[in-house]
């Protein structure tokens, strides 16, 4: 039996010389992994359609062996081009992917996470890389998992508080005017850095490239 979902393609790979596969956040089923069998052929439907962070409506059938599922038709809606043009935008938005993907489950709904996943891809090439947005997307993903930190409690300045209390509550086109100084950015990364090992994840190794991409 076919199901039907919304995703945005979070990584794929070679199974075969000819196969891929997929991994997709999906607003329905949360985190899937599918077969594209023959996508890497010339000819085939999937031809163009499942690069990195292109939002799709798709069908798969599910496997009653494994959570390998075999995907079957695919509809690209959104391919996010300006973030193939950028670098360093490119980098921050593989991190985001890459930290989201180790902190949810599989095959569990999750549409706040789809949301905020397309909302973040929206934004990032409106401005130039800033420690704001990666600061924002760590707050705002620990936050929508309940994992968010006890500000009564954190080891931090006045101003660096203040400054990623802003983060999280400010939706991503108000944060440009947010400043961080070069010590502030520091100061926010390691605390974040702690708020992510203390919900016993390892962060990516993405995630100092994006930081720095957002100090260049």
């Amino acid at each position: 039996m076919e199901e039907r979902a919304h995703g945005i393609v979070l990584r794929s790979y070679p199974l075969t010389e000819t196969s891929l596969i997929v991994h997709w956040l999906t607003s329905e089923a949360g985190h899937l992994a599918t077969v594209a069998k023959g996508a890497r052929r010339p000819k085939s439907p999937f031809r163009g359609k499942l690069d990195l962070f292109f939002k799709a409506r798709f069908s798969f059938a599910r496997s009653r062996r494994s959570d390998l599922h075999h995907l079957r038709e695919v509809e690209v809606q959104e391919t996010h081009p300006a973030l193939r043009q950028n670098y360093a935008l490119l980098t921050q938005a593989v991190y985001a992917a890459a930290l989201l993907e180790r902190l949810i489950e599989r095959d569990t709904p999750v549409p706040e996470l789809f949301d905020l996943l397309e909302s973040l891809l929206l934004a990032l090439p409106q401005h130039p890389p800033a420690a704001h947005t990666m600061a924002a997307w760590e707050l705002k993903l620990l936050a929508a998992l309940g994992l968010g930190p006890d500000w009564h409690t954190a080891s931090l300045s006045a101003g660096t508080r203040a400054l990623l209390q802003h983060c999280l509550a400010l939706p991503w086109e108000q944060l440009p005017r947010l400043n961080f100084s070069p010590a502030q950015t520091q100061e926010a990364g390691r605390f974040l850095l702690r708020q992510l090992e203390a919900t016993g994840l390892r962060p990516p190794p993405q995630r100092a490239k994006a930081w720095a991409a957002a100090e260049d």
